[in-house]
């Protein structure tokens, strides 16, 4: 609504030749029965792939490698490796420590709100870190682990020494293949 207000404020302003383009945000509400329901999802047969672990997801998506933002990282920052890189949510670190965590959606909220809040660190909207899973962890247990409270796991391969990030669109994705 506030963003065909806005429109509607300019619209004196505008010519015929003008193109307008109106970002409407799904916030996904409308899918809480179906994709984000692991319930739904299972009983259609997405999780019936037995087998797959926590190392084949991070493994077989393509990982390079964990992303973070260290907490003094400004909010900006983390907007934009949202919009440039297409990565949905960090963990926090502070000393090389994972702290907390953020999410495209809580930064998107929260910026909504106040915009002005783009030039604070990461640390003054970071919420609780993601939960670490071993990598032998089996893919039904992941789709259970991760929800609106928790949006991502950690793997950490300690044959590589690296930690991998695994969400809900890498298990969509491992399900698909």
């Amino acid at each position: 609504g506030s963003a065909i207000a806005g429109l509607m404020q300019m619209k004196d302003q505008l010519t015929e030749k003008d193109v307008v383009v109106v970002i409407f945000h799904d916030h996904g509400s409308r899918y809480l029965a179906k994709i984000f329901n692991d319930d739904w999802m299972r009983d259609k047969g997405f999780f019936d792939k037995k087998g797959l672990t926590a190392k084949d997801l991070a493994s077989g998506t393509g990982h390079v490698g964990l992303i973070t933002l260290e907490s003094t990282d400004k909010i900006s920052d983390a907007l934009k490796w949202i919009t440039e890189q297409n990565i949905s949510q960090f963990p926090v670190t502070t000393d090389g420590r994972i702290v907390g965590s953020v999410s495209e959606n809580l930064i998107f909220s929260k910026i909504i709100q106040d915009p002005t809040i783009k030039d604070k660190p990461v640390s003054t909207i970071m919420e609780e870190a993601f939960p670490f899973v071993d990598s032998t962890t089996p893919i039904d247990a992941l789709s259970e682990m991760i929800d609106e409270s928790h949006p991502a796991v950690l793997v950490k391969d300690f044959k590589q020494d690296k930690t991998y990030i695994i969400t809900r669109h890498d298990l969509v994705q491992a399900l698909a293949r």
